[in-house]
Protein backbone atom coordinates (compact mmCIF):
# COMPACT_ATOMS: atom_id res chain seq x y z
CA UNK A 1 0.00 0.00 0.00
CA UNK A 2 1.12 3.58 -0.59
CA UNK A 3 2.52 5.82 1.51
CA UNK A 4 0.31 8.50 3.09
CA UNK A 5 1.00 11.75 3.81
CA UNK A 6 1.01 12.86 7.14
CA UNK A 7 0.36 16.43 7.86
CA UNK A 8 2.86 18.44 9.85
CA UNK A 9 4.29 22.33 9.62
CA UNK A 10 5.89 23.33 6.58
CA UNK A 11 8.59 26.29 6.46
CA UNK A 12 7.92 28.50 3.66
CA UNK A 13 10.66 26.44 1.27
CA UNK A 14 9.37 22.95 2.15
CA UNK A 15 5.55 24.13 2.12
CA UNK A 16 6.36 24.34 -1.65
CA UNK A 17 8.26 21.39 -1.88
CA UNK A 18 5.29 19.51 -0.44
CA UNK A 19 3.12 21.04 -3.07
CA UNK A 20 5.43 19.83 -6.14
CA UNK A 21 5.86 16.75 -4.41
CA UNK A 22 1.85 16.16 -4.41
CA UNK A 23 0.84 18.27 -7.30
CA UNK A 24 3.38 15.88 -9.66
CA UNK A 25 1.96 12.72 -9.50
CA UNK A 26 -1.29 14.38 -10.31
CA UNK A 27 0.17 16.10 -13.18
CA UNK A 28 1.35 12.92 -14.68
CA UNK A 29 -1.84 10.85 -14.19
CA UNK A 30 -4.08 14.24 -15.45
CA UNK A 31 -1.30 14.38 -18.54
CA UNK A 32 -1.85 10.52 -19.16
CA UNK A 33 -6.13 11.28 -19.02
CA UNK A 34 -5.56 13.82 -21.87
CA UNK A 35 -3.14 11.91 -23.66
CA UNK A 36 -5.75 9.59 -24.03
CA UNK A 37 -7.98 11.73 -24.99
CA UNK A 38 -5.31 13.15 -27.69
CA UNK A 39 -4.47 9.93 -29.16
CA UNK A 40 -9.00 9.41 -29.62
CA UNK A 41 -8.38 12.46 -31.57
CA UNK A 42 -5.33 12.16 -33.04
CA UNK A 43 -6.38 8.34 -34.62
CA UNK A 44 -10.17 9.81 -35.42
CA UNK A 45 -8.58 12.97 -37.12
CA UNK A 46 -7.45 10.61 -39.61
CA UNK A 47 -10.86 9.51 -40.60
CA UNK A 48 -11.97 12.84 -42.04
CA UNK A 49 -13.11 16.63 -40.21
CA UNK A 50 -16.45 15.10 -39.83
CA UNK A 51 -15.42 12.68 -37.56
CA UNK A 52 -13.30 15.27 -35.43
CA UNK A 53 -16.13 17.19 -35.17
CA UNK A 54 -18.63 14.30 -34.20
CA UNK A 55 -16.20 13.07 -31.46
CA UNK A 56 -16.10 16.79 -30.47
CA UNK A 57 -19.33 17.11 -30.12
CA UNK A 58 -20.26 14.07 -28.53
CA UNK A 59 -17.31 14.13 -26.22
CA UNK A 60 -18.47 17.57 -25.12
CA UNK A 61 -21.84 16.30 -24.29
CA UNK A 62 -20.83 13.19 -22.49
CA UNK A 63 -18.85 15.51 -20.05
CA UNK A 64 -21.60 17.28 -19.69
CA UNK A 65 -24.01 14.91 -18.46
CA UNK A 66 -21.76 12.85 -16.03
CA UNK A 67 -19.78 16.05 -14.89
CA UNK A 68 -22.04 17.05 -12.08
CA UNK A 69 -20.61 13.48 -10.92
CA UNK A 70 -17.28 14.48 -10.52
CA UNK A 71 -17.86 17.74 -9.51
CA UNK A 72 -19.68 16.17 -6.72
CA UNK A 73 -16.97 13.44 -5.64
CA UNK A 74 -14.59 16.47 -5.01
CA UNK A 75 -15.93 16.67 -1.75
CA UNK A 76 -14.49 13.23 -1.15
CA UNK A 77 -10.62 15.03 -1.38
CA UNK A 78 -11.64 17.96 0.54
CA UNK A 79 -13.40 15.65 3.53
CA UNK A 80 -10.76 13.27 3.58
CA UNK A 81 -8.23 16.07 4.08
CA UNK A 82 -9.82 18.37 6.53
CA UNK A 83 -9.94 14.94 8.68
CA UNK A 84 -6.63 13.93 7.89
CA UNK A 85 -5.27 17.32 8.88
CA UNK A 86 -7.39 16.97 12.46
CA UNK A 87 -5.84 13.55 13.04
CA UNK A 88 -8.98 11.51 12.44
CA UNK A 89 -7.38 8.76 9.83
CA UNK A 90 -9.68 6.02 10.63
CA UNK A 91 -13.07 8.23 10.54
CA UNK A 92 -12.83 9.68 7.12
CA UNK A 93 -12.85 6.34 5.32
CA UNK A 94 -17.11 6.06 5.43
CA UNK A 95 -16.92 9.22 3.61
CA UNK A 96 -15.00 7.21 0.53
CA UNK A 97 -18.11 4.52 1.21
CA UNK A 98 -20.58 7.87 1.02
CA UNK A 99 -18.65 8.60 -2.66
CA UNK A 100 -18.93 5.55 -3.90
CA UNK A 101 -22.51 4.63 -3.34
CA UNK A 102 -23.06 8.31 -4.76
CA UNK A 103 -21.30 7.15 -7.09
CA UNK A 104 -23.67 4.54 -8.62
CA UNK A 105 -26.46 6.61 -8.18
CA UNK A 106 -25.34 9.36 -10.79
CA UNK A 107 -24.03 7.01 -12.75
CA UNK A 108 -27.71 5.72 -12.89
CA UNK A 109 -28.83 9.27 -13.19
CA UNK A 110 -25.89 9.86 -16.33
CA UNK A 111 -27.59 6.77 -18.52
CA UNK A 112 -31.30 7.88 -18.38
CA UNK A 113 -29.99 11.45 -19.27
CA UNK A 114 -27.70 10.81 -21.34
CA UNK A 115 -29.09 8.29 -23.98
CA UNK A 116 -32.24 10.28 -25.06
CA UNK A 117 -29.23 13.44 -25.49
CA UNK A 118 -26.64 11.32 -27.50
CA UNK A 119 -30.08 10.57 -29.44
CA UNK A 120 -31.04 13.89 -30.79
CA UNK A 121 -27.26 14.47 -31.16
CA UNK A 122 -27.93 14.39 -35.08
CA UNK A 123 -30.21 17.74 -35.02
CA UNK A 124 -27.72 20.15 -33.67
CA UNK A 125 -24.26 18.95 -35.63
CA UNK A 126 -23.57 21.06 -38.72
CA UNK A 127 -23.54 17.51 -40.91
CA UNK A 128 -25.46 14.56 -40.80
CA UNK A 129 -22.28 12.50 -40.75
CA UNK A 130 -20.87 14.17 -37.66
CA UNK A 131 -24.18 13.93 -36.11
CA UNK A 132 -24.00 9.95 -36.71
CA UNK A 133 -20.46 10.02 -35.11
CA UNK A 134 -21.50 12.12 -32.29
CA UNK A 135 -24.06 9.63 -31.72
CA UNK A 136 -22.37 6.91 -32.02
CA UNK A 137 -19.40 7.99 -29.73
CA UNK A 138 -21.51 9.21 -27.17
CA UNK A 139 -24.09 6.23 -26.65
CA UNK A 140 -21.13 3.67 -26.23
CA UNK A 141 -19.21 6.05 -24.06
CA UNK A 142 -22.03 6.31 -21.35
CA UNK A 143 -21.64 2.72 -20.28
CA UNK A 144 -18.68 3.48 -18.57
CA UNK A 145 -19.98 6.25 -16.20
CA UNK A 146 -20.49 3.26 -13.36
CA UNK A 147 -16.73 2.56 -13.75
CA UNK A 148 -15.49 6.16 -14.45
CA UNK A 149 -17.59 7.43 -11.17
CA UNK A 150 -16.35 4.48 -8.90
CA UNK A 151 -12.62 4.97 -10.20
CA UNK A 152 -13.40 8.92 -9.20
CA UNK A 153 -14.37 8.45 -5.67
CA UNK A 154 -11.65 6.24 -5.05
CA UNK A 155 -9.03 8.32 -6.55
CA UNK A 156 -10.39 11.59 -4.79
CA UNK A 157 -9.76 9.37 -1.41
CA UNK A 158 -6.19 9.33 -2.22
CA UNK A 159 -5.44 12.76 -3.32
CA UNK A 160 -7.06 13.58 0.17
CA UNK A 161 -4.80 10.73 1.60
CA UNK A 162 -1.90 12.77 0.14
CA UNK A 163 -1.07 9.30 -2.01
CA UNK A 164 -1.11 10.81 -5.59
CA UNK A 165 1.38 8.13 -6.82
CA UNK A 166 -1.38 5.00 -6.83
CA UNK A 167 -3.76 6.52 -8.91
CA UNK A 168 -0.45 7.93 -11.39
CA UNK A 169 0.48 4.62 -11.69
CA UNK A 170 -3.04 3.25 -12.81
CA UNK A 171 -3.54 6.06 -14.96
CA UNK A 172 -0.07 5.23 -16.37
CA UNK A 173 -0.47 1.85 -17.34
CA UNK A 174 -4.12 2.30 -18.61
CA UNK A 175 -2.95 4.99 -21.18
CA UNK A 176 0.22 3.08 -22.00
CA UNK A 177 -2.27 0.36 -22.73
CA UNK A 178 -5.12 2.34 -24.85
CA UNK A 179 -2.48 3.44 -27.25
CA UNK A 180 -2.17 0.17 -29.23
CA UNK A 181 -5.90 -1.43 -28.74
CA UNK A 182 -7.12 2.23 -30.13
CA UNK A 183 -5.24 1.78 -32.96
CA UNK A 184 -5.95 -1.82 -33.34
CA UNK A 185 -9.88 -1.31 -32.93
CA UNK A 186 -10.52 1.28 -35.24
CA UNK A 187 -7.92 0.80 -37.99
CA UNK A 188 -7.32 -3.19 -37.71
CA UNK A 189 -10.31 -4.43 -36.84
CA UNK A 190 -12.39 -1.53 -39.19
CA UNK A 191 -14.52 -0.75 -36.05
CA UNK A 192 -14.17 3.32 -36.87
CA UNK A 193 -15.32 5.47 -34.02
CA UNK A 194 -16.73 2.87 -32.07
CA UNK A 195 -13.61 1.02 -31.73
CA UNK A 196 -12.18 4.44 -30.10
CA UNK A 197 -15.06 4.32 -27.44
CA UNK A 198 -14.36 0.03 -26.88
CA UNK A 199 -10.70 1.04 -26.39
CA UNK A 200 -11.32 3.49 -23.94
CA UNK A 201 -14.53 1.43 -22.30
CA UNK A 202 -12.17 -1.10 -21.60
CA UNK A 203 -8.97 0.70 -19.94
CA UNK A 204 -11.11 2.54 -17.79
CA UNK A 205 -12.29 -0.57 -16.09
CA UNK A 206 -8.90 -1.60 -16.38
CA UNK A 207 -7.60 1.37 -14.12
CA UNK A 208 -10.73 0.59 -11.81
CA UNK A 209 -9.71 -2.55 -10.61
CA UNK A 210 -5.90 -1.14 -10.29
CA UNK A 211 -7.39 1.26 -7.74
CA UNK A 212 -9.77 -0.93 -5.99
CA UNK A 213 -6.34 -3.41 -5.16
CA UNK A 214 -4.70 -0.23 -4.21
CA UNK A 215 -7.39 0.80 -1.68
CA UNK A 216 -8.81 -2.61 -0.41
CA UNK A 217 -6.34 -3.27 2.31
CA UNK A 218 -8.12 0.15 4.00
CA UNK A 219 -10.86 -0.72 3.07
CA UNK A 220 -13.94 0.75 1.20
CA UNK A 221 -15.45 2.57 4.14
CA UNK A 222 -18.76 1.18 2.61
CA UNK A 223 -20.09 -0.51 5.98
CA UNK A 224 -19.14 2.50 8.51
CA UNK A 225 -21.05 4.78 6.03
CA UNK A 226 -23.98 6.64 7.67
CA UNK A 227 -26.56 9.20 6.64
CA UNK A 228 -24.20 11.88 8.30
CA UNK A 229 -21.51 11.41 5.81
CA UNK A 230 -23.88 11.27 2.98
CA UNK A 231 -25.12 14.80 3.89
CA UNK A 232 -21.48 15.93 4.17
CA UNK A 233 -20.52 14.61 0.92
CA UNK A 234 -24.04 16.69 -0.56
CA UNK A 235 -23.27 19.60 1.19
CA UNK A 236 -19.66 20.12 -0.56
CA UNK A 237 -20.06 17.97 -3.69
CA UNK A 238 -23.85 19.79 -4.88
CA UNK A 239 -22.89 23.25 -5.16
CA UNK A 240 -19.60 21.88 -6.83
CA UNK A 241 -21.33 19.88 -8.85
CA UNK A 242 -23.62 22.69 -9.54
CA UNK A 243 -20.36 24.62 -10.47
CA UNK A 244 -19.51 21.92 -12.82
CA UNK A 245 -22.53 21.22 -14.59
CA UNK A 246 -23.46 24.53 -15.05
CA UNK A 247 -20.60 25.72 -15.80
CA UNK A 248 -19.61 22.70 -19.11
CA UNK A 249 -23.18 23.41 -20.04
CA UNK A 250 -22.17 27.03 -20.72
CA UNK A 251 -19.25 25.68 -22.70
CA UNK A 252 -21.39 23.15 -24.14
CA UNK A 253 -23.60 26.23 -25.41
CA UNK A 254 -20.19 27.51 -26.61
CA UNK A 255 -19.61 24.19 -28.87
CA UNK A 256 -23.31 23.90 -30.18
CA UNK A 257 -22.91 27.51 -31.40
CA UNK A 258 -19.95 26.48 -33.44
CA UNK A 259 -21.30 23.64 -34.57
CA UNK A 260 -23.85 25.88 -36.39
CA UNK A 261 -20.95 28.20 -37.91
CA UNK A 262 -19.00 25.04 -40.04
CA UNK A 263 -17.67 21.92 -39.67
CA UNK A 264 -13.96 23.56 -40.08
CA UNK A 265 -14.50 25.62 -37.21
CA UNK A 266 -16.16 22.67 -34.85
CA UNK A 267 -13.05 20.64 -35.72
CA UNK A 268 -10.52 23.62 -35.46
CA UNK A 269 -12.13 23.88 -31.81
CA UNK A 270 -12.08 20.12 -31.26
CA UNK A 271 -7.90 19.85 -32.25
CA UNK A 272 -7.46 23.17 -30.37
CA UNK A 273 -9.04 22.47 -27.24
CA UNK A 274 -7.07 18.85 -27.23
CA UNK A 275 -3.93 20.51 -27.55
CA UNK A 276 -4.97 23.00 -24.62
CA UNK A 277 -5.69 20.48 -22.01
CA UNK A 278 -1.83 20.28 -21.99
CA UNK A 279 -1.92 23.54 -19.61
CA UNK A 280 -5.24 22.97 -18.36
CA UNK A 281 -4.61 19.64 -16.97
CA UNK A 282 -1.40 20.20 -15.22
CA UNK A 283 -2.83 23.78 -13.81
CA UNK A 284 -5.70 21.81 -12.31
CA UNK A 285 -3.72 18.87 -10.71
CA UNK A 286 -1.35 22.10 -9.15
CA UNK A 287 -4.93 22.96 -7.64
CA UNK A 288 -5.81 19.68 -6.69
CA UNK A 289 -2.64 19.36 -4.61
CA UNK A 290 -3.53 22.92 -3.18
CA UNK A 291 -7.11 22.05 -2.36
CA UNK A 292 -5.47 18.85 -0.36
CA UNK A 293 -3.05 20.73 1.85
CA UNK A 294 -5.61 23.88 2.17
CA UNK A 295 -7.98 21.23 3.77
CA UNK A 296 -4.97 19.41 5.96
CA UNK A 297 -4.84 23.37 7.21
CA UNK A 298 -7.96 23.90 8.11
CA UNK A 299 -8.42 20.28 9.82
CA UNK A 300 -5.04 21.11 11.35
CA UNK A 301 -6.78 24.77 12.82
CA UNK A 302 -3.70 26.74 10.90
CA UNK A 303 -5.83 29.19 8.87
CA UNK A 304 -2.73 31.32 8.52
CA UNK A 305 -1.12 28.82 6.06
CA UNK A 306 -4.18 28.86 3.59
CA UNK A 307 -2.94 31.93 1.98
CA UNK A 308 0.77 30.49 1.56
CA UNK A 309 -0.60 27.53 -0.20
CA UNK A 310 -2.30 29.57 -2.65
CA UNK A 311 0.60 31.69 -3.70
CA UNK A 312 3.02 29.41 -3.84
CA UNK A 313 0.52 26.76 -6.12
CA UNK A 314 0.03 30.05 -8.44
CA UNK A 315 4.00 30.90 -8.98
CA UNK A 316 3.99 26.93 -9.70
CA UNK A 317 1.12 27.39 -12.01
CA UNK A 318 2.02 30.03 -13.13
CA UNK A 319 5.52 29.24 -14.59
CA UNK A 320 3.80 26.32 -16.62
CA UNK A 321 1.14 28.27 -17.91
CA UNK A 322 3.73 31.03 -19.30
CA UNK A 323 5.84 28.03 -21.11
CA UNK A 324 2.44 27.10 -23.14
CA UNK A 325 2.08 30.27 -23.96
CA UNK A 326 5.27 30.76 -25.70
CA UNK A 327 4.54 27.12 -27.17
CA UNK A 328 1.23 28.36 -28.16
CA UNK A 329 2.38 30.96 -30.08
CA UNK A 330 5.83 29.51 -31.63
CA UNK A 331 4.52 26.07 -32.15
CA UNK A 332 1.10 26.60 -33.26
CA UNK A 333 1.19 25.47 -36.73
CA UNK A 334 3.65 21.97 -35.95
CA UNK A 335 1.00 21.30 -33.05
CA UNK A 336 -1.88 21.40 -34.81
CA UNK A 337 -0.24 19.09 -37.90
CA UNK A 338 0.11 16.46 -35.43
CA UNK A 339 -3.61 16.21 -35.40
CA UNK A 340 -4.98 17.48 -38.44
CA UNK A 341 -3.83 17.67 -42.47
CA UNK A 342 -6.65 20.19 -43.19
CA UNK A 343 -5.38 23.36 -44.48
CA UNK A 344 -8.24 25.40 -43.45
CA UNK A 345 -9.02 23.82 -39.85
CA UNK A 346 -5.19 24.54 -39.35
CA UNK A 347 -5.39 28.30 -40.35
CA UNK A 348 -8.61 28.40 -37.62
CA UNK A 349 -6.85 26.69 -35.29
CA UNK A 350 -3.23 28.86 -35.21
CA UNK A 351 -6.10 31.67 -34.43
CA UNK A 352 -7.77 30.10 -31.59
CA UNK A 353 -4.05 28.76 -29.98
CA UNK A 354 -3.13 32.98 -29.88
CA UNK A 355 -6.38 33.00 -27.87
CA UNK A 356 -5.41 30.79 -26.13
CA UNK A 357 -2.10 31.54 -25.43
CA UNK A 358 -3.41 34.92 -24.24
CA UNK A 359 -5.30 33.96 -20.94
CA UNK A 360 -2.84 31.07 -20.07
CA UNK A 361 -1.96 33.19 -16.90
CA UNK A 362 -5.66 34.44 -15.74
CA UNK A 363 -6.75 30.58 -16.55
CA UNK A 364 -3.72 29.48 -13.91
CA UNK A 365 -4.93 31.83 -11.43
CA UNK A 366 -8.99 31.03 -12.44
CA UNK A 367 -7.78 27.15 -11.19
CA UNK A 368 -5.81 27.74 -8.10
CA UNK A 369 -8.05 29.99 -6.17
CA UNK A 370 -11.16 28.11 -6.97
CA UNK A 371 -9.20 24.71 -5.99
CA UNK A 372 -8.17 26.45 -2.57
CA UNK A 373 -11.51 27.91 -1.76
CA UNK A 374 -12.72 24.26 -2.03
CA UNK A 375 -10.52 23.20 0.52
CA UNK A 376 -11.13 24.92 3.08
CA UNK A 377 -15.27 23.92 2.26
CA UNK A 378 -16.05 26.95 1.01
CA UNK A 379 -18.12 26.22 -1.97
CA UNK A 380 -21.49 27.67 -2.65
CA UNK A 381 -20.63 31.37 -3.06
CA UNK A 382 -17.75 30.53 -5.67
CA UNK A 383 -19.68 27.90 -7.49
CA UNK A 384 -22.84 30.41 -7.86
CA UNK A 385 -19.90 33.41 -8.89
CA UNK A 386 -17.89 30.93 -11.48
CA UNK A 387 -21.83 29.64 -12.73
CA UNK A 388 -22.98 33.51 -13.00
CA UNK A 389 -20.25 34.51 -14.68
CA UNK A 390 -20.16 31.30 -17.19
CA UNK A 391 -23.95 32.08 -18.29
CA UNK A 392 -23.36 35.85 -18.08
CA UNK A 393 -20.10 36.07 -20.68
CA UNK A 394 -19.87 32.40 -22.95
CA UNK A 395 -23.12 32.14 -24.77
CA UNK A 396 -23.98 35.87 -25.35
CA UNK A 397 -20.19 36.70 -26.37
CA UNK A 398 -19.95 33.65 -28.57
CA UNK A 399 -23.00 34.45 -30.32
CA UNK A 400 -22.00 38.32 -30.59
CA UNK A 401 -18.44 37.71 -31.54
CA UNK A 402 -18.84 34.53 -33.45
CA UNK A 403 -21.98 34.95 -35.51
CA UNK A 404 -23.09 38.45 -35.28
CA UNK A 405 -19.19 39.90 -36.13
CA UNK A 406 -18.18 36.73 -38.17
CA UNK A 407 -15.23 35.57 -36.11
CA UNK A 408 -16.53 32.20 -35.98
CA UNK A 409 -14.82 30.05 -33.66
CA UNK A 410 -12.28 32.25 -32.57
CA UNK A 411 -15.39 34.67 -31.16
CA UNK A 412 -16.09 31.83 -28.83
CA UNK A 413 -12.53 31.42 -27.52
CA UNK A 414 -12.87 35.24 -26.84
CA UNK A 415 -15.65 35.31 -25.06
CA UNK A 416 -14.04 32.55 -22.43
CA UNK A 417 -11.76 34.63 -22.18
CA UNK A 418 -14.00 37.72 -20.79
CA UNK A 419 -15.04 34.95 -18.67
CA UNK A 420 -11.48 33.06 -17.05
CA UNK A 421 -10.35 36.54 -16.71
CA UNK A 422 -13.75 37.46 -14.50
CA UNK A 423 -13.74 34.22 -12.87
CA UNK A 424 -9.38 34.84 -11.55
CA UNK A 425 -10.10 38.59 -10.18
CA UNK A 426 -13.54 37.56 -8.24
CA UNK A 427 -11.66 34.42 -6.63
CA UNK A 428 -8.85 35.80 -5.53
CA UNK A 429 -10.20 38.80 -4.48
CA UNK A 430 -12.45 36.35 -1.98
CA UNK A 431 -9.47 34.22 -1.24
CA UNK A 432 -7.45 37.75 -0.12
CA UNK A 433 -10.17 39.06 1.86
CA UNK A 434 -10.56 36.22 4.20
CA UNK A 435 -14.70 35.16 3.13
CA UNK A 436 -13.34 31.58 3.17
CA UNK A 437 -12.93 31.89 7.28
CA UNK A 438 -16.27 31.17 8.22
CA UNK A 439 -16.56 27.56 5.89
CA UNK A 440 -12.63 26.75 7.21
CA UNK A 441 -15.14 27.35 10.91
CA UNK A 442 -17.85 25.16 9.70
CA UNK A 443 -15.65 22.41 8.43
CA UNK A 444 -13.72 22.38 12.40
CA UNK A 445 -16.97 22.33 13.87
CA UNK A 446 -18.26 19.18 12.04
CA UNK A 447 -14.99 18.03 12.42
CA UNK A 448 -15.28 17.94 16.51
CA UNK A 449 -18.70 16.61 16.28
CA UNK A 450 -17.41 13.55 14.20
CA UNK A 451 -17.28 10.21 16.15
CA UNK A 452 -13.76 8.68 16.19
CA UNK A 453 -14.09 5.08 15.64
CA UNK A 454 -12.05 2.03 15.67
CA UNK A 455 -10.06 1.47 12.58
CA UNK A 456 -13.15 -0.01 9.87
CA UNK A 457 -12.16 -3.36 8.94
CA UNK A 458 -12.51 -3.95 5.06
CA UNK A 459 -15.28 -3.50 3.20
Amino acid sequence: MAALHTFHPFSKGSLFRELVALAWPITVSTLSFTVMTVVDTAFVGRLGPAALAGVGLGGIALWTVICFGFGLLRAVKVLVSQGIGSGERAGVLPFLGAGLYAALLLSALSLAIGLPIAHFLPRFSASPEAGRVAHTYMSLRLLGAPVVLSSGAIREARYGFGDARSPMYAALFTNFLHIPLNYALIFKAGLGIAGAAYATLFVQFVELIWLLRIQAPQGLGLRGTRLHHVLDVLRIGVPTGSEFLLGVAAFSALVLLIARMSEVDLAAHQVALQILHFAFMPAVSIGEAASVLAGQAVGANDDRRVPRVAKNALLLASCYAALCAALFVAGAVPLLTLFTSDRHVQRVGVHLLYVAASFQLFDAANIVARSVLRGTGDVRVPAALAICSGWLFVPALTWFLGIRHGLGAVGGWLALTVDITVQACVFWWRLRRGLWLPAARASRRRLAREPTPALLPAA
